[in-house]
Order: C-alpha cells, then structure tokens, then sequence
C-alpha cells in the first residue's frame, strides 16, 4: 500500500521527521507549505529542502536517505584545475550580482533536462538573500559573468543549490573559492544535496541521512555570518541566534539585516 504524502498547511511552520520520508519516490517527505524565509529555513535546519518543477504544483520538501556532501579544503584539485587557477585571468566576487547568478543557473538547467529554479524559486531565495542569508560566488572574465553558484548558510554549515559555467572550470572556480573562503571561516561542511558526477569529481561524498542530521544538530545557528559575504571579514552573526537556535524548533523572523547588494 502506498502511502499519502502529508499536506502541509500555509501555517504554522511544521514538517514530519525527516527519517519518515517515503521510499519512493525516494526521499519525498512533505508537500504544500510556503516558500517563504521561515519556511525555508526551518527546512534546511532539520535536513529538508524544497524541490519542484512548476510554479503551479504544490511545493515538494525532501529529505534523500543519500546526501552528497563535502567538507571545507577536501576539494579535489587536479591538475588541470590548478593550471586553470594560476592563468585563468578570473576575478572573483561574493554577493555582488545574486539575481543574475540565480538566473544563469536556472538557464542553463532549463536548456537541458528542465529546472527546478522556477520564478517562485528564484524569489524565494532573492528574498534569502535580501536578508543576509543565501550568498553567491561570481566569476569574472573580461567584465562578463562567466560562471558562479548560489546557497544558503546556517551556523557553520554551506547549502549549496547550483552551480553554473560558461567557459571550461567556470563552476569549479566558484566552488574552489567558496571552499577557500568556508575553510577560513571554520565551516564544518557543505551540503549538495544530491550525489552526481560533477560534484564527485570535485571530491564531494555520500552521507547517509542519520550522521547528516546528527551534524545538523550539533550546528550552532547563533554563528551565522548573516549579511552580506562582499566583505571577506563580514561576520554579522551575533543577533542570529536570538530567532532561531538549534533544536528549538523556533524560525528565523525575517528581520535580520540587509545583504549589501539587493535583488532586483
């Protein structure tokens, strides 16, 4: 017998465990709910994340017995990546340009085999960013974006969603600096969601959903760096932990600061 997804009502901010999520299709917990900040974030403390291919479906939460996940300075660094590193000629920014990042990744996936990156999508983790919480890496080429990625950050942890490039290396660049950049900054781990051959080769491993949601437990929300990443010694987490505090069960109240660049 198959059995029903929960529907989850617009209020309050609630999910099922997310170790009782259905074997098939693998990983589904919930549906319904909002995409708002509360939501979204109370969603990536407990392991959930949302996943859906139409603004006109209900919104999917999912929660994958399977995470792929690295942790800050284990990257694999080949070769070629670290000739590409020396004589890329690239520049690379934080926060600067999160919309046109957003939309690049959202592009790229819908000229191949769709997107979830959905206008919805992409106003939802504007409004993150807007608020100091979701932050994107950009690489530079002769003034052209030409590759980056986009997440969100909790405590000491990274929750990457995308990833897009428009030369060769151009995502690996992003997601070398953001290593870089988390490994300075004590992160414990990055979170990619879902296990694939490009993440693996950049060294990102399976870890089974119990040890992930262990971790999650233990990371300390009060150590956000909320605002905006621009300032490589921004660290504006001190008011974080006042809304939301790990294992309280309580969400963030949509009132942290701005990030320094808005979406438009």
């Amino acid at each position: 017998m198959v059995r029903p997804v929960p529907l989850l009502p617009a209020h309050p901010v609630a999910f099922p465990d997310p170790k009782t999520a259905l074997e098939e299709p693998e990983g589904l917990l919930a549906a319904g709910g909002d995409l708002s900040p509360e939501w979204i974030v109370e969603a990536y403390a407990l392991g959930i994340f949302p996943w859906f291919e139409r603004d006109d479906e209900p919104i999917f939460w999912w929660s994958p017995v399977e995470r792929g996940v690295i942790v800050p300075g284990q990257m694999r660094v080949t070769r070629s990546l670290t000739k590409r590193l020396r004589n890329s000629g690239c520049a690379i920014t934080f926060d600067q340009r999160f919309s046109d990042v957003i939309r690049a990744c959202a592009d790229v996936r819908a000229q191949s085999v769709g997107t979830w990156i959905t206008p919805r999508m992409q106003d939802a983790y504007c409004e993150l960013h807007d608020s100091g919480l979701a932050h994107s890496v950009e690489v530079w080429q002769d003034g052209d974006l030409v590759g980056g990625l986009y997440g969100l950050s909790l405590g000491q942890m990274f929750f990457g969603e995308s990833m897009f490039s428009r030369i060769n290396d151009g995502s690996k660049l992003a997601f070398y600096y953001l290593n870089q950049r988390l490994l300075d900054w004590n992160f414990t781990l990055i979170d990619c969601q879902m296990m694939n051959p490009h993440l693996e080769s950049l060294g990102v491993q399976p870890m089974h959903r119990d040890k992930f949601l262990a971790l999650l437990a233990d990371n300390d929300l009060s150590k956000t760096r909320l605002g905006s990443w621009s300032d490589l010694g921004s660290d504006r987490g001190a008011d974080f932990g006042s809304t939301l505090e790990s294992g309280t069960g309580q969400t963030f109240d949509g009132s942290a600061p701005k990030a320094q660049e808005p979406c438009a």
